[in-house]
């Protein structure tokens, strides 16, 4: 199998979520691949979103990309899996403020290869979580990107998911409002809820004052809500919707993006045994 690029590896680690909610309504969001090391052979790979992309779900609705017999994506082939009761699969984070969630994947992978199909995608895992020292130099104004489904919308006939780029709008070393959460300065539309925020450097990157030579990712947090602000003035931070609907009352987005800090979900590695 041939080594695939860092921007492709990334493309494969996230998945659209699609939810079949009371009264026939859907909403979509973004989950990504995680996965939590056991030992040198054995991990718990799960999918990280936010809990209220999952909230009151009956019905969940993800596809992958089926794996040729070299071990490369079968680009134009996927598998449908329908998750029923939805909501109930997912384990909160254990602080209830904290609005992640986590589903292993392991029985859906399991059930999938007794039927003879492979699904193909990356996952992230702690070795991309910044470093102290990575994170002391992390400014605002880095450069970062966003991967996910805004408003729903991807390749669905390759079933990759929509790039998109902004920068830190605050120091990321610091604890945005006493809060474990930072702001990028990004167009954050309906659908990219439970989006990973992510350091992608093709070629070179900066590490104090010194370019370094070479490609570098870093997951840095999970996107889950944006300040907005009504016609009458009032601002607001709001969950980033996952369901479009017309609404009485005008909100604008301010193309800000409220980010929980990425390390939190390694607090889920003991709810996994």
């Amino acid at each position: 199998m041939a080594e695939m690029s860092i921007v492709d590896q990334v493309s494969h680690s996230t998945v659209r979520i699609e939810c079949s909610l009371e009264g026939g309504k859907t909403s979509t969001g973004t989950g990504f691949f995680y996965s939590f090391k056991r030992s040198t052979d054995t991990h718990v790979p799960v999918i990280i979103t936010n809990k209220h992309v999952i909230h009151e779900a009956l019905t969940g609705t993800l596809v992958f990309t089926l794996t040729r017999t070299d071990g490369t994506p079968d680009y134009g082939r996927n598998h449908t899996f329908k998750v029923t009761d939805f909501a109930s699969c997912w384990k909160p984070h254990p602080d209830d403020c904290i609005d992640l969630c986590a589903m292993p994947i392991a029985s859906i992978i399991e059930q999938a290869s007794e039927k003879g199909v492979k699904p193909f995608f990356t996952c992230l895992d702690s070795g991309l979580l910044p470093r102290d020292s990575e994170i002391e130099d992390l400014r605002s104004l880095e450069e970062v990107t966003m991967v996910g489904y805004p408003n729903g919308l991807w390749d669905r006939v390759n079933n990759l998911p929509i790039f998109r780029r902004g920068i830190l709008a605050t120091s990321f070393a610091r604890d945005w409002n006493g809060k474990k959460e930072f702001l990028i300065d990004a167009a954050c539309f309906p659908g990219s809820s439970g989006s990973p925020v992510m350091l992608v450097n093709l070629g070179s990157y900066r590490v104090g004052t010194t370019i370094n030579i070479g490609s570098r990712v870093k997951l840095l947090g999970v996107l889950y809500a944006g300040p907005q602000h009504t016609v009458t003035g009032e601002v607001s931070i709001v969950d980033i919707p996952v369901v479009q609907k017309p609404i009485s009352v005008a909100t604008i987005p301010n193309n800000l993006g409220v980010v929980i800090k990425a390390h939190l979900i390694e607090d889920f590695d003991g709810v996994f045994k």
